[in-house]
């Protein structure tokens, strides 16, 4: 499945005649010849092309997968690509039902491009699978796109629907740029659950730009890594922009996350903070700036420092400090509550909140350790 380009090896090969006693050896393969066919585009298609994807993809340097249909119960798998690979996916790309844990897909590599072209999409096929448990339990549910341990690289123009679970999980990644990723799975608003677009943990220099997120749990999920900035999104029907949960895994530090401009609709909460009680770790250098809500319907700005505990007893183990709300303003429903800031006795320090406005909800009167200058 070469693209006729004509072999390096060839090109560069020179004529040598042999001395009159000497024998005629035949030349090895050259590192040319090598290089050539590694510079090819390959092209994979239908129920035929899922193996023979996986088993050649470190012989192209682009490898086009185009309406593929994965078999179920296994892994799409583009992990440790050459690189430099460009995966590019054209038309529907189908997965067959199972249950199992997943992911439906995984990409590895360093200066990697994946890119969705125009029309394309990945469908998971959630509906088979939505049970409202999620993945608390009913049905074993695939998680779906697995970018774990990518280095100077790209994803852009990627839609994905119909997730069973959670989508993008990011871990390990150093300097990643995702781009115009549309995640589409309200098709599960009444059984789908735990459909987080975006799970990101132990990543340095990740940054979402312009991602559309219709879904049923957290838009966005940092619960560890730094240097993070989702901006430009649009987040419907789910959680909010949250930091955490933090606690209770090998790494629980998150410094240095911007959210700025964009909007939360129709979705349980806005702004989000929240960290294990009981457990230990570090969430500083947060900012959000520039976030519209709308259509709150349990909490427009909330802070938890008892999540997966008991609310009202926070703890102190997870200190957040360095936390600057900037130009956060929206309507939160009349059953729900503007603001819930629940910190454990000196956890929460150092908060700059300016230009703050959430109305239409309840006032909180069961705010706890509220730090110097923020209203609850």
């Amino acid at each position: 499945m070469g693209n006729n380009i004509p072999s390096l090896g060839a090109k560069c090969a020179k004529q040598i005649s042999p001395a009159p006693t000497a024998p005629v050896v035949t030349p090895s393969p050259s590192l040319d010849d090598a290089v050539a066919k590694r510079a090819t585009t390959c092209t994979f298609s239908g129920s035929a092309g899922y193996s023979s994807a996986s088993k050649s993809k470190t012989s192209c340097s682009t490898i086009v997968l185009s309406a593929l249909s994965v078999p179920s119960g296994v892994t799409l798998d583009m992990t440790g690509l050459n690189s430099g690979t460009h995966v590019i996916f054209e038309g529907e790309t189908t997965f067959g039902y199972e249950e199992w844990s997943g992911p439906l897909f995984a990409v590895s590599g360093s200066s990697i491009t994946v890119t969705g072209a125009s029309g394309s999409s990945l469908n998971g096929n959630g509906a088979d699978y939505w049970d409202g448990e999620g993945s608390n339990g009913g049905k074993t549910k695939p998680k779906f796109f697995q970018a774990h341990s990518l280095t100077d690289s790209t994803i852009t123009g990627v839609t994905i629907t119909n997730a069973p679970v959670q989508v993008f999980s990011i871990s390990g990644a150093t300097t990643l740029a995702v781009t115009d990723v549309t995640i589409d799975n309200s098709a599960g608003d009444s059984l789908g659950a735990n459909t987080d677009c975006f799970d990101i943990g132990t990543s340095t220099g990740v940054t979402i730009t312009n991602a559309k997120c219709y879904n049923q749990d957290d838009c966005v999920a940092i619960n560890s890594g730094t240097d993070i900035t989702f901006t430009g999104g649009y987040c419907s029907g789910g959680h909010g922009l949250s930091i955490g949960s933090v606690g209770g895994r090998s790494d629980n530090t998150v410094e240095t996350v911007t959210f700025s401009s964009s909007q939360i609709v129709n979705s349980q909460n806005g702004v989000r903070i929240k960290t294990i009680s009981g457990d230990t770790g570090t969430v500083s250098g947060i900012t959000y700036q520039d976030i519209t809500l709308s259509g709150i319907t349990k909490y427009g700005i909330v802070v938890e420092q008892a999540y997966d505990g008991t609310t009202g007893d926070p703890t102190n183990g997870v200190t957040i400090s360095d936390f600057k709300l900037s130009t956060v303003t929206g309507t939160v429903s009349s059953s729900g509550t503007d603001i819930f800031i629940d910190c454990g006795s000196g956890s929460c320090t150092d908060w700059t909140w300016t230009g703050v406005s959430v109305t239409g909800g309840k006032t909180s009167t069961s705010c706890l350790n509220v730090p110097s200058g923020v209203s609850c």
